[in-house]
C-alpha cells in the first residue's frame, strides 16, 4: 500500500497523526507546506504516490484549498481530507464540495481522526480496483453510470469471501464478473471454475459437481473428481443457478451450510473450501413463489446481490466497446482491425442489443469478417441492425437506421438522391409494418380517438416525401409514380404541409 502523505506546518500535528498510523501499521510522509507536496508528486512515479492525502487550509507556503484543486487535477481519484480550524469551516464546506473527500476540525479526537483515515484508504483501493478491471478486463469497460456502480461494488467486494449473487441478462457479461470478483479476492492464488448448470443434463451434473466413486454407476470405472474438489482453495462459479435440479438444490444446500459434501457413491465426507458465486438471468423471487427453487438456498446464495446492467441501459459504452471488438477480431483472425464510421457507430448505439455485450462482439466479428472495405459504413451493419424486429422496431422520424435502409432501397432502383431524414424502412423485409403495428397498439392503448388520422396522416406525409425525393421534387411525376391525381398530390401537400 502506498503512503499517507500528511501536509501540515505545525510540526506536533504531524507527529501525532504519524505515530498514530504507525500504530495502525500505516506508512506515512510528511511536508510543512503546499509547494514541497507538488514537487514530490511531478517527481514520483504513479504507484510511488499518496494512497490517501491529509492537509491543513492555511500554512505559510501556500493555501490548502489551492492545493487540493492542484492535486484533483493530477490525481482526480485520490481521497483528500482537509484540516481546518473553527474559523476555517466555511472554507472548508466548500473544498468538500469541490472535491474534498472529507474535513477534520480542529482539534480532533485521534481515534475519529484514524476512522476518518480508514475510510479513506477504503475508497481509494476501491478506485484502484476499478481501474485495474478496466485496463486488464477490457470487455467490462464501461463510463455508463451503471457500470461504474459494478465496478465499486468488485472493489468493496475485494477482499472478501462472502458468496455472490451476479443477476442480468443473458450475454451481459456475468462470467466476467465472476472472473474479476476472484481475480481481486484473497482466493486469487487458487482455480477459477465455471459450470452452466443449464447446459448439463440432469443426470449428469450432480457428478458434474460432486465427483463420483468407482462403481457408483453404469460407466463408472474409475474414480471422478467434481468441480467442488477442483476448485479447492479458489471460486467455484454456478452459472445460469435458477435451472438447477431440485434435488441437487438440496445437497448445494447443504455444502454451503456445513462445508461438507458426499461423491456420489462415496461415503466419506470432503471438506469443501471454496467460495461460491452464483448466477442467473432469472427472477429467483418469483421462481421461489413457484416452488421451482428453494428459499433457504436463495437466501443462502443471495448474501450480496450485484446486478449487471443491460446493454441498451448503458448506451453510452457501445463506442468503445465496438472499437475494443473490432481491435480483437482483427487481431484474432491475423488482419489489421476495421474502423467504423460515425454513421455507423449511431446507428448502433440506437440498437436494443437483446443478446446484450455478447451480440456486440458477435456483430463485431460478423463486420471484420463480412464488409467490404477496412472502414465500416452503415449499409455494411448485419441484417438484424438495420431491420430491427419487432421487439426493437418502432416509427421515429429522423431515424438513422430507417433512413440508410431506405438509401439502400433507392440505390436499387437507381435513384440519385437521397431520401428525406423521416423516411421510414421501405425496403427491409416488412420491417416498417412491424413498426407500424407497434406504433398502432402503443396509440390505441391511449384516450387518443384519432389513430386512424395520425397514422394515415403520417403514412400519407412519408410517402409522397419519398415519391418527391426519387423524382428531385418533380410533383406530376411523383404522382404518376404514386398513381394518384396530380390535384390529389397537390392538395396532399398543403394538407400535410410538406415542403417541396
Amino acid at each position: 500500500m502506498k503512503p499517507i502523505w500528511i501536509v501540515d506546518d505545525d510540526q506536533s500535528i504531524r507527529f501525532v497523526l504519524e505515530k498514530a498510523l504507525l500504530r495502525e501499521g500505516l506508512t506515512t510522509r510528511s511536508f510543512t507546506n503546499p509547494r514541497e507536496v507538488l514537487a514530490a508528486l511531478n517527481s514520483v512515479e504513479g504507484r510511488e504516490g499518496p494512497q490517501v492525502l491529509v492537509s491543513d487550509i492555511r500554512m505559510p507556503g501556500g493555501s490548502g484549498l489551492d492545493l487540493l484543486t492542484e492535486v484533483k487535477q493530477k490525481l482526480p481519484a485520490l481521497p483528500v481530507i482537509i484540516m481546518t480550524a473553527f474559523s476555517d469551516l466555511d472554507s472548508a464546506v466548500s473544498a468538500f464540495q469541490n472535491g474534498a473527500f472529507e474535513y477534520l476540525p480542529k482539534p480532533f479526537d485521534l481515534p475519529k481522526a484514524i476512522e476518518l483515515i480508514r475510510r479513506a484508504l477504503d475508497e481509494s483501493q476501491r478506485e484502484e480496483v476499478a481501474e485495474e478491471l478496466m485496463a486488464s478486463t477490457p470487455e467490462m469497460l464501461g463510463q455508463a453510470p451503471a457500470m461504474q456502480d459494478v465496478f465499486r461494488a468488485i472493489g468493496r467486494l475485494s477482499q472478501s469471501n462472502v458468496t455472490v449473487m451476479i443477476t442480468g441478462e443473458s450475454g451481459s457479461g456475468k462470467e466476467l464478473v465472476a472472473r474479476a470478483l476472484h481475480k481481486h479476492s484473497p482466493r486469487l492464488n487458487g482455480p477459477f471454475v465455471a459450470i452452466n448448470t443449464a447446459a448439463i443434463p440432469k443426470d449428469l451434473l450432480e457428478s458434474e459437481l460432486f465427483g463420483h466413486e468407482r462403481g457408483a454407476f453404469t460407466g463408472a470405472q474409475t474414480s471422478r473428481r467434481g468441480r467442488f474438489e477442483q476448485a479447492e482453495g479458489g471460486t467455484l462459479f454456478l452459472d445460469e443457478i435458477g435451472d438447477m435440479p431440485f434435488d441437487l438444490q438440496t445437497r448445494l444446500l447443504r455444502v454451503l451450510s456445513d462445508g461438507h459434501f458426499y461423491r456420489v457413491g462415496g461415503h466419506t465426507a470432503v471438506k469443501a473450501n471454496v467460495r461460491v458465486i452464483a448466477a442467473t438471468h432469472q427472477d429467483l423471487e418469483q421462481r421461489v413463489k413457484e416452488g421451482i427453487f428453494r428459499e433457504d438456498l436463495f437466501h443462502r446464495l443471495n448474501v450480496i446481490r450485484l446486478r449487471l446492467p443491460a446493454l441498451r441501459e448503458r448506451k453510452e459504452d457501445v463506442l468503445v466497446l465496438t472499437k475494443h471488438f473490432l481491435v480483437q477480431s482483427g487481431q484474432q483472425l491475423g488482419v489489421e482491425p476495421k474502423r467504423i464510421s460515425d454513421q455507423a457507430l449511431e446507428i448502433l448505439s440506437h440498437f436494443n442489443f437483446p443478446g446484450n455485450v455478447r451480440q456486440l462482439e458477435n456483430i463485431c466479428h460478423w463486420l471484420t469478417v463480412m464488409a467490404p472495405a477496412q472502414m465500416i459504413e452503415a449499409k455494411d451493419l448485419p441484417p438484424e441492425v438495420l431491420s430491427p424486429s419487432l421487439e426493437n422496431a418502432t416509427i421515429v422520424d429522423k431515424s438513422a437506421a430507417l433512413d440508410i435502409a431506405s438509401q439502400r432501397e433507392f440505390s436499387a432502383s437507381s435513384a440519385s438522391v437521397s431520401p428525406p431524414n423521416s423516411l421510414i424502412n421501405l425496403g427491409a423485409h416488412a420491417g416498417w409494418e412491424s413498426a407500424l403495428e407497434v406504433e398502432a397498439l402503443q396509440l390505441l392503448g391511449t384516450d387518443r380517438q384519432d389513430v386512424w388520422d395520425v397514422l394515415t396522416r403520417r403514412f400519407e406525409s412519408l410517402l409522397i416525401q419519398a415519391a418527391l425525393a426519387t423524382t428531385r421534387g418533380r410533383r406530376i411525376e411523383a404522382a404518376v409514380k404514386l398513381g394518384i391525381g396530380r390535384n390529389t398530390i397537390t392538395r396532399k401537400i398543403q394538407e400535410l404541409h410538406i415542403e417541396g
